[in-house]
């Protein structure tokens, strides 16, 4: 990934539209946006997605902001918007037992290629939300909270968002006793109970420390050490943003 073209400046009031506008100008159209959902949930796939948007009031979508800031009905009606208009778009599902083999960190590298590699239409750049993904083929910047600056990143975060709520409100009806519809998979007291009492489903990722814990498969004495949390795949609770 790269920084901004040389000459490209993006105001810090120049709004959601700002980069993709920037971009432009410097002949890097089309743009790309690029993020995942569920990352951080201990059950139910990954999702990733892709979007470009068009240029001018077609571009301009209703509403649209980062999906953890919008209700469910708001992303619904922003989802629509999104595949009504966008020049291209896709959304990767990587499966909880991909996840497992992959580790987080590559399986989610891994869905952000696939989202880009899938587009119809090739982006001449590609922004992505937080971190660099290499392996992109094209030119990209990774930007600080993209999903609240960016346009393209925003409409992407809500694809991936609101398909993988889809999966786990479907998911509640093939295993009720975890509650999926109501946490998503992410790390709640409600999950927690459910996991505690049941034990893991096949759609929980088993390299999460509290999954292998209701598994029998770990310790349960003591707190897991700090430093130890990333390596050990600790899932941390839910946002009321992510949950909801």
């Amino acid at each position: 990934m790269t920084g901004l073209p040389r000459g490209s400046t993006v105001r810090r009031d120049a709004g959601l539209y700002g980069y993709e506008r920037a971009l432009r100008r410097a002949g890097l159209a089309p743009v790309a946006g690029v993020d995942e959902a569920g990352r951080g949930a201990c059950a139910g796939p990954l999702v990733a997605a892709a979007v470009i948007l068009p240029e001018g009031r077609a571009g301009i979508v209703p509403g649209l902001a980062d999906s953890k800031l919008l209700t469910e009905r708001a992303r619904e009606r922003c989802y629509t918007q999104v595949v009504r208009r966008a020049v291209a778009w896709s959304v990767v599902v990587v499966e909880a037992e991909e996840c497992d083999r992959l580790g987080m960190h590559v399986a989610n590298l891994e869905a952000l290629r696939r989202g880009v590699s899938r587009l119809d239409v090739r982006p001449g750049y590609v922004l992505t939300d937080g971190f660099a993904v290499d392996g992109l083929d094209v030119p990209g910047l990774a930007v600080w909270k993209g999903d609240r600056v960016a346009a393209c990143i925003a409409a992407a975060s809500v694809l991936a968002k609101v398909t993988r709520d889809r999966i786990m409100v479907g998911l509640d009806a093939t295993y009720p006793a975890y509650g999926f519809r109501v946490h998503k998979g992410y790390v709640t007291d409600l999950h927690t109970e459910r996991l505690a009492a049941h034990g893991p489903s096949p759609e929980h990722r088993m390299r999460f420390v509290n999954v292998r814990r209701a598994a029998g498969a770990e310790p349960s004495a003591g707190p897991v050490p700090a430093g130890s949390r990333h390596r050990l795949g600790w899932s941390r609770p839910a946002t009321p943003e992510e949950a909801s």
